[in-house]
């Protein structure tokens, strides 16, 4: 009856959280790398894969159907599962000739289930643990979330590199990894089945309390400072969307094109080591900072520690130096940065959900950052295309100045996340 209090969140917290960043880091960032290594040029890698974001942009208008309709706990596994399949069905796909839109099609339909267990995930998170849990399992959350991004962007890209060179066939060591990402989703899926604690009864004659769509959604935007609130969400990621997916085209381009020259092997060991590592430790200290301070103590520290990193990267354009650990290093600089930094935008989204409606208002809030991802994505590899690599990135560095100002302007409870015992 009282099972929650029997399932220790450690036991949970860190593979659903990574079970929901894993299948969102292959959609949206390995697939952009897998394409490039497939032949598909920068303009169209930026512009279909930035579409893949659609579902995470529209998820608000489900998320209330997620919320009327059976518990998050089955909403989320049998999403797990559905994405586990999809990624089987990819790798078996890859090695066909029309692999490119055919995939595609298959990453947009899992995005949508990727983007309903974030809901389920999210709004279970929420209802599982007590207010100052959630405050303290913050930075874990985050960090086992972006680990999850790392393990795409670094071990699954390590192999995917060590298949290419086994092969000399680019179509059958993505087709093998893909397979592979596909059996680590079901594996997540079965041991989430098994840890996560029974919360909810299921939902009986539509008696929740978020009494239907149309009150949910109004009931978002009667928030206090909400033009400024969704144009903050809008911009904060403005520079980083564009990063993101010009990122990994940039680190393997040969260097008479601008890039590093990079083989898929060193992008994977750079990220899922010594990246993932600095990540981790970026992203505990930041939930740990929070608890202990509040957000309005960290809020301008933390995003200043996400963006300033990027110069590194416009360095590396412009001088491409011989050295591999220069790439280290930026890279370790940016993955802390990420960590540490991203704790706060991601408290102060739940401080804009906090109150009645909380599963679904925090859905809508990650749905404009979403978009906020999306629309610049679609556009950078045109905008690297005609900028080039270096101005490229200044430009990705400017993008970001917005986010900053518009911080600052935001009200929100200074001690907003701090741990109660430190309140006084």
């Amino acid at each position: 009856m009282n099972e929650p209090q029997n399932k220790n969140p450690w036991y949970w917290i860190p593979t659903l959280n990574f079970a929901s960043g894993f299948p969102y880091v292959i959609i949206i960032s390995v697939s952009v790398l897998m394409y490039k290594n497939l032949g598909i040029n920068n303009e169209d890698i930026g512009l279909y894969t930035s579409l893949l974001y659609l579902p995470w942009v529209v998820k608000p208008l489900w998320s209330p159907f997620i919320d009327l309709h059976g518990t998050k706990r089955n909403w989320f596994l049998s999403m797990q599962l559905f994405i586990s399949v999809a990624f089987l069905i990819v790798g078996f796909i890859i090695p066909t000739s029309h692999f490119f839109m055919l995939s595609l099609a298959i990453f947009w339909v899992a995005a949508f289930a990727s983007a309903s267990n974030d809901v389920a995930s999210d709004g279970f998170y929420m209802l599982a643990l007590r207010k100052e849990q959630q405050s303290f399992f913050l930075g874990i959350r985050s960090t086992f979330y972006r680990a999850s991004m790392l393990t795409g962007n670094g071990l699954i890209i390590l192999l995917a590199g060590y298949l290419e060179h086994q092969y000399s066939d680019n179509q059958k060591a993505w087709s093998y990894t893909m397979i592979l990402v596909g059996l680590i989703m079901t594996v997540l899926t079965i041991y989430n089945y098994f840890t996560t604690p029974k919360t909810e009864l299921p939902i009986v004659n539509g008696q929740t309390e978020e009494k239907n769509f149309a009150t949910v959604f109004a009931s978002f935007f009667k928030k206090k400072q909400i033009g400024l609130v969704l144009t903050f969400i809008l911009l904060f990621r403005l520079g980083e969307s564009q990063l993101l997916k010009m990122l990994t085209p940039f680190l393997v381009d040969k260097t008479e094109v601008g890039g590093l020259g990079l083989a898929t092997e060193d992008v994977g060991i750079i990220y899922g080591t010594f990246g993932l590592i600095a990540l981790t430790i970026g992203g505990i200290l930041g939930g740990i900072a929070i608890s202990k301070h509040g957000l309005g103590k960290w809020m301008l520290p933390m995003i200043l520690t996400m963006h300033l990193p990027i110069l590194g990267f416009i360095l590396l354009a412009y001088f491409h130096p011989a050295s591999i650990y220069y790439v280290y290093a930026v890279v370790i600089l940016e993955q802390f940065g990420y960590g540490f930094g991203f704790a706060a935008f991601m408290m102060y989204l739940i401080y804009v959900a906090d109150g009645e409606s909380k599963t679904s208002h925090y859905s809508i809030a990650t749905g404009f950052m979403a978009l906020g991802m999306m629309l610049p994505g679609m556009l950078s590899g045109y905008i690297q295309q005609y900028l080039g690599y270096g101005n490229f990135f200044i430009w990705v560095f400017l993008a970001t100045i917005p986010g900053v100002i518009l911080s600052q302007l935001l009200i929100y409870p200074k001690e907003f996340g701090k741990k109660e015992e430190e309140k006084k």
